[in-house]
């Protein structure tokens, strides 16, 4: 049984500004009808404000339009006019500024136009929900809550959804669904208190580590140095973070904890640091202003020192001691060396941390219902591998507790306010067998029993968290093949470094499909966690390249086609469960499926000629196939979108993307929630299966654009050649790729076999991979990871 999402056909976001606008965009994306309101125009046409924040999501980066077209489905709108459009919206969020006085009367204005069914939600970060239900009508008060989406709203996994005292449970069930399956993202319930949990305590993390930047003396480099992945955090860290944020959105919501939050024990912290301020006065808001904390000069960047008062070279890096200590693998013995040492880098990140463990555990009865919660606000909304509470496990819970609590007495904290009882009580954490402790109840709690989670079947895991690791049906070194439950579906997962593609992937992925022909219902390739596919293994091709042994690496291709064509002839369907990078044979493999399930975020691409090959997994046979069934009279119509798609390398930017550019088919199926991917690409194989599944049909005359195809694809080359577009080995490349692509030197118009293309495809590649600027561009990918260009 799973829960019915909300029925949502349409919905209407109010607000046109950085987070409403992007919201509208990511609900659009979701396939949710989306109008997008904001105040009219004082000149021009009335909906002048929504439809240059529409025309301006195209130009964002990262992009919050999964495809840029979708930018056209969202309706523009003012309160002028088009209060029409509200009475037929299942959904409407509030996005506008952060000013009760301003919500409350648009509440006001909005009511008398809306359905009686419809549902309405804040995306306040940290106003009363309870204070803001008051505008509305009474009996719209139990279908209102908060839906927190932190920015930017399509990739941050977190949606903080908060009800108010009188908020229906079914409304609140049902939004819950809709986030989870439609919009893909991790709901946390969160208490209605400021800031709610993730700019709850991340912000208070930012402020105590601004606080121990000034009590230990240190640069904002250095710091950015120790806070970043260092520690299991983004690379923005801190200072780089409050620059993208927006130094002057920071103050607000530092003065927005000191408004809110008199009774704190930690209030006196609450104000914006001297040095922060000063970058306000002077206009300097961060990255939107091009300085803050750090700026660019040239190519180089630069970073405030407070000390000269003026901008240095940066040199993000920690100190010998220090490093070597967060290099240490084991939590407990890390956190013993940070607190011992007399670094003072040491003593900083030990300062930090204690503040942070001590400021959470103290208020978690307050502001949510587990420690579960907490975490995963912070790692899905702020980018943390791990949250607080598991951090503070990992490293050994009481005797980081008697840490904190001789510092309390030292008068080292923050605040001299006592560790809560049940952290003391011989506890060895908060997460175990039974749940995490929610300190409200006293008591462990298991994690939601919402049936919309059944259709995780690994969902992201809390600290020491496992799941059913299904049955082992076959394996060798390159794959696993494996059962979960009783639906007779198989698993394929690889067992390499990012899931690259090498002999033992190959032959045990024929195998591995012979197995299921015999004993199983269908097929899902799947990994365990990211990415699908970074391609073939470059080391493996280069080291047969470089001993010569060319008839070894003809064969190492041809086992390649013949793993993506066991793939497609399977008896059995075979479903490609995409997420994250899916590149090179990872992407053939996928094409080669009876049908593609692709979380939202994947980034599909054939890659090939950045590395000097072309793609011959099959990939270039597939693309002239499919080119031939949409246009059997012409099929070069079809190939110019792929032809340039494959010579330029380019990835798709998402699984909707990757269908515009022909490398998903318009019948693969796209799933907003990564979590969700095993469990839909189980039941499409399932279905398929049912429905009588037979393998395409070997095509034996297939049409080709032939020669004169080729040809003209290699005049468009010799404009670019000409211009310094492309070098003269860029032009080899896609000469090669389009011969391919046309079927090679035939008359335009003539059928050949698919046996044919592949051979074209393995023929060029072969030669491609003999040419020294070629194992030149392998050879540099290998050791920078960059392409090279010659």
């Amino acid at each position: 049984m799973t829960a019915t999402p909300l029925r949502i056909r349409k919905a209407a976001v109010l607000g046109a500004g950085v987070m409403g606008a992007q919201i509208a965009a990511h609900l659009t994306n979701a396939g949710v009808e989306t109008v997008l309101f904001d105040l009219p125009a004082k000149e021009g046409p009335k909906s002048g404000i929504a439809l240059k924040a529409i025309e301006n999501l195209k130009k964002l980066s990262p992009a919050p339009l999964a495809e840029k077209n979708i930018a056209a489905a969202i309706i523009p709108a003012n309160y002028d006019e088009d209060m029409d459009h509200l009475k037929d919206v299942d959904l409407v969020i509030e996005a506008i500024a952060e000013r009760m006085d301003w919500k409350l009367d648009l509440y006001k204005k909005i009511a008398s136009h809306l359905s009686k069914t419809a549902i309405i939600a804040s995306n306040t970060s940290g106003l009363s929900i309870n204070g803001l239900a008051q505008a509305l009508p009474e009996d719209m008060r139990h279908r209102f809550s908060g839906v927190h989406f932190f920015n930017p709203p399509r990739y941050m996994h977190l949606v903080e959804l908060i009800p108010t005292r009188l908020t229906d449970k079914n409304v609140l069930d049902g939004l819950e669904a809709f986030l989870t399956t439609t919009v893909g993202k991790g709901v946390v319930i969160a208490k209605d208190t400021p800031n709610f949990i993730g700019n709850r305590i991340g912000v208070f993390s930012m402020l105590s580590t601004m606080y121990h930047t000034e009590q230990f003396k240190l640069g904002f480099d250095t710091v950015d140095a120790l806070t970043g992945p260092a520690v299991g955090r983004p690379k923005s860290a801190t200072y780089r973070t409050a620059d993208v944020v927006g130094l002057d959105t920071m103050a607000h919501v530092i003065k927005t904890m000191a408004d809110t939050l008199a009774d704190d024990p930690w209030h006196e912290y609450f104000k914006a640091p001297t040095w922060l301020q000063a970058l306000i006065d002077q206009g300097a808001l961060g990255q939107k202003t091009g300085a803050g904390f750090y700026r660019k000069a040239g190519k180089d960047i630069v970073v405030l020192d407070v000390a000269k008062k003026d901008y240095r070279p940066s040199e993000q890096k920690a100190s010998d001691e220090v490093a070597a200590i967060l290099a240490i693998k084991d939590p407990a013995e890390k956190f013993g060396k940070l607190r011992a040492s007399s670094d003072v880098q040491a003593q900083f990140l030990w300062a930090t941390f204690r503040d942070l463990f001590h400021y959470t555990a103290y208020h978690l009865a307050d502001i949510a219902d587990t420690a579960r919660d907490v975490d995963f606000a912070i790692r899905w909304g702020y980018g943390w591998k791990l949250g607080p509470f598991e951090t503070w496990q990992a490293a050994g819970w009481q005797q980081v507790a008697q840490w904190i609590e001789e510092d309390i007495a030292a008068g080292k904290t923050m605040s001299k306010a006592p560790l809560p009882k049940w952290v003391t009580d011989g506890r060895q954490g908060v997460h175990g067998k039974s749940g995490s402790f929610s300190a409200a109840s006293n008591s462990d709690k298991p994690r939601s029993q919402h049936p919309v989670y059944q259709r995780q079947l690994f969902p992201d895991p809390i600290l020491g968290e496992k799941f059913d690791q299904g049955t082992t049906v076959w394996e060798n070194e390159g794959v696993r093949l494996w059962t979960l439950g009783d639906d007779n579906v198989g698993i394929i997962s690889f067992k390499t470094k990012m899931n690259t593609v090498n002999d033992f992937v190959l032959d045990g992925i024929q195998h591995a499909v012979g197995i299921a022909e015999e004993k199983l219902k269908a097929v899902v390739i799947w990994q365990t966690g990211e990415p699908f596919s970074a391609g073939a293994d470059l080391k493996g091709a280069l080291g047969l390249l470089q001993a010569g042994k060319i008839d070894d690496f003809d064969k190492m291709v041809a086992n390649f086609q013949r793993t993506s064509m066991r793939i497609k002839h399977s008896l059995v369907p075979v479903v490609s469960a995409v997420r994250g990078l899916a590149l090179g044979g990872g992407c053939e493999f996928q094409m080669h499926s009876a049908r593609t399930v692709a979380a939202l975020e994947s980034y599909i691409g054939l890659v090939e000629a950045g590395v000097g090959l072309l793609p011959a997994g099959g990939g270039l046979h597939e693309l002239a196939v499919r080119a031939a069934q949409q246009n059997p009279g012409d099929p070069f119509e079809a190939l110019k979108k792929v032809f340039e798609t494959v010579a330029m390398a380019k990835v798709a930017g998402s699984a909707l993307e990757a269908k515009q550019m022909g490398l998903m088919r318009d019948s693969d199926v796209v799933v907003f929630n990564a979590y969700e991917l095993l469990y839909v690409a189980k039941k499409v194989a399932q279905s398929l299966a049912e429905a009588g599944y037979r393998p395409p049909l070997p095509q034996r005359a297939i049409p080709v654009a032939g020669d004169v195809g080729t040809a003209t694809f290699k005049a468009s080359l010799a404009n670019l050649q000409a211009g310094y577009f492309a070098s003269e080995h860029d032009v080899e490349i896609a000469s090669r790729i389009a011969d391919t692509l046309c079927g090679g030197n035939v008359e335009r118009g003539s059928q050949v076999d698919e046996e044919w293309l592949l051979e074209l495809e393995r023929k060029h590649f072969v030669e491609l991979a003999q040419t020294e600027k070629t194992q030149a561009r392998i050879a540099h990918t290998m050791t920078t990871g960059k392409p090279l260009r010659n």
